[in-house]
């Protein structure tokens, strides 16, 4: 299963024999286009310190050497918790310091930037994926500021709730199976978020060339409903993200796919607390 996630999209992953592992012979399935091994490295030599004397007296090989740069949950928890940590320490600054829009604006290019080549990379660039934490830190707090000080008045605390519990209420139906990621589920979530981004492109340069709103989506009742469905498709990446997580720690992955799984969980947060961001300004605006 690939994850809408740019980090993930070329990663797809696969069992082999019935057990959680890579499969080091890389045999596609038939009809199964993620089936392919991207980290098979081949047979691995036999462990002169792991061999069985009562298995080699009845012929059977001696046991491969355990693997000690796999992925685990620990190694993800922790690489998120520092991107994702990095991003509320310069989101602070930003705020605290009272950074103007311009440079806001400036510092958002940059994490867009640094974002496409890290999504775009075959191997996770840990400087790469902090400084994109770091600039993206700058642009939140600022905009952060903005909304709370001159549209609605602790917009950027309801919005750190909101995207909290989206995060708990996700990560609780997956696990409970009450949210599914199948094929089925993945391009539905795809076709909508390729619409909703067609959408909102549309209305930026309405927005730039005609002056006002634009075609209204992200104002009035319009925004509101648009507010809401980016929520949920953030939420949906959500569920693919932790699919993606899940499979990778399950079958194997190396241990530096960790960073890109800290990086894709970083994108996804980021998107929802902004739609929750921009729905809580239109909501208070409003009244």
């Amino acid at each position: 299963m690939r994850s809408s996630n740019p980090v993930f999209s070329r990663r797809g992953f696969s069992r082999d024999g019935g057990y959680a592992g890579f499969d080091a012979t890389q045999q596609p399935q038939a009809g199964n286009p993620y089936a392919a091994n991207p980290y098979a490295t081949g047979t691995q030599p036999a462990n002169p310190y792991a061999t069985n004397p009562y298995a080699q007296a009845q012929g059977a090989p001696p046991a491969a050497p355990a693997r000690t740069d796999r992925m685990t949950m620990d190694d993800v928890v922790a690489r998120t918790a520092m991107t994702v940590g990095l991003v509320v320490a310069m989101a602070t600054v930003a705020w605290v310091t009272d950074l103007s829009l311009g440079l806001a604006l400036g510092a958002m290019l940059i994490a867009l930037v640094l974002g496409l080549v890290q999504s775009f990379k075959r191997k996770a660039s840990p400087p790469l994926i902090l400084a994109y934490a770091a600039f993206e830190g700058l642009f939140l707090g600022a905009i952060s500021n903005y909304v709370d000080s001159r549209i609605a008045s602790g917009a950027a605390m309801q919005a750190v709730l909101g995207t909290m519990a989206v995060f708990a209420a996700v990560l609780f139906m997956y696990k409970a199976r009450i949210i599914r990621v199948t094929q089925r589920f993945y391009r539905f979530v795809m076709a909508a978020a390729i619409g909703f981004i067609l959408l909102m492109g549309i209305n930026l340069l309405f927005a730039v060339f005609g002056g006002g709103d634009g075609l209204g989506f992200r104002s009035g009742g319009l925004g509101i409903l648009f507010g809401v469905i980016g929520i949920v498709l953030g939420a949906a990446f959500l569920a693919l993200d932790f699919k993606q997580v899940e499979d990778g720690v399950a079958y194997g992955a190396p241990r530096e796919e960790s960073w890109l799984a800290a990086f894709g969980l970083t994108l996804t947060l980021v998107w929802i607390y902004l739609e929750f961001l921009r729905l809580i300004a239109i909501l208070q605006s409003s009244d």
